[in-house]
């Protein structure tokens, strides 16, 4: 059983390193796209700070763990099914080259294991509870659903608004100097836009393996564990150092193995930019980002920087937006949390009859 748990914790870690490299895109493709760095420059800044935001608070870790399910009905079963149908959703939408959520992978394929393991009864998926402690209201509905359609909003509305004030402040200044100061800026903004990815993403999996032994322990796996591993017994919910610095770690290096698919997307397809609209997209994004960070949103970090872009490329013009890559993108978006759960649900099942 020990062994099975350290197998599980590693598939979270590879969870953990494809969402490195299926978000860089994220962070990555605006920088590229507009010529102002290098795709190995830009990898090796995305790596960086999303190792730095990674290190950073617990609460999107604490949301994921036991915000969103009934820990009654959680097994380590029940991850495993969940880590495969979000690693194979992944995986399909990397090798096709859309951006969809690592996050809402994880979430819908979580919701759709429990469901399984629990019989079908739906009051294990925890749609809107109040928090003890704080007295927040938590749960499916205000952590994930109304964050999956109101932040691509905000970001869209927001990269248009910031992009028309720069536009309307730099109106009497040549292309020339504008490419030049946003040129720098724009490393300014990468940064920051890594920085609030590793803030939001990496803790995903730091909650999914807090969970992992917070399960076994509940469980009796670890009573009789040798001193050396008396450091995995988590008899409450807690993300220990050690997970921290090992999701970080991960999605370190998933990040600079890099996703081109995606970045082409994001970068090329979309819409084309200057280094001003990829500062004012990846500056909205990162703001918006850093914002449910705190407070604890599972955001999809795909859905803001995607929206970002689309808002700032519509300062241009309506059709400077390439309407058809977008909706393909808005099906891998609405399609990713029914998917993973059904998938989730089916692997779980399956693994109960042997």
């Amino acid at each position: 059983m020990l062994l099975l748990i350290l197998g599980v914790i590693v598939v979270a870690l590879v969870f953990e390193y494809i969402n490195g490299f299926h978000d860089t895109a994220n962070v990555i493709a605006t920088s590229v796209s507009t010529k102002v760095l290098t795709p190995r420059q830009a990898v090796i800044l995305a790596s960086l700070c999303n190792l730095a935001g990674a290190m950073v608070g617990v609460s999107v870790a604490t949301t994921i763990g036991r915000g969103l399910v009934d820990t009654e009905f959680v097994t380590i079963q029940v991850i495993f099914s969940a880590l495969l149908a979000a690693i194979a959703w992944n995986l399909l939408t990397w090798w096709l080259g859309l951006p969809s959520s690592s996050s809402h992978a994880l979430v819908g394929a979580l919701c759709g294991a429990t469901l399984a393991n629990a019989g079908g009864r739906w009051s294990v998926i925890h749609w809107a509870v109040e928090n003890p402690v704080s007295h927040k209201i938590e749960g499916i509905w205000p952590k994930v659903i109304l964050p999956m359609f109101s932040s691509p909003a905000v970001g869209f509305v927001g990269g248009f608004l910031l992009m028309v004030l720069l536009i309307i402040w730099l109106k009497r200044l040549r292309p020339r100097l504008i490419n030049a100061i946003f040129g720098k800026l724009q490393l300014l903004s990468a940064a920051w836009v890594g920085f609030s990815h590793g803030t939001n993403d990496a803790q995903k999996t730091m909650g999914i393996i807090a969970l992992i032994l917070f399960t076994a322990t509940r469980q009796g796996v670890f009573n009789d564990v040798p001193a050396c591993l008396s450091f995995l017994k988590t008899p409450e919910f807690t993300v220990a150092f050690w997970i921290k610095l090992s999701c970080a770690l991960t999605m370190c290096a998933g990040t600079a193995a890099g996703g081109w698919r995606i970045i082409k997307t994001l970068g090329h397809k979309m819409v084309r930019l200057q280094p001003i609209h990829g500062f004012a997209a990846q500056t909205t994004a990162a703001a918006v980002i850093q914002f449910a960070s705190h407070w604890g949103i599972p955001l999809s970090t795909t859905h803001v920087i995607s929206a970002s872009i689309m808002g700032v490329g519509a300062t241009k013009r309506l059709s400077a937006v390439k309407w058809g890559v977008v909706g393909r993108m808005v099906w891998a978006w609405v399609l990713t949390i029914p998917v993973t759960a059904l998938l989730a649900n089916w692997i779980e099942r399956i693994l109960q009859l042997f």
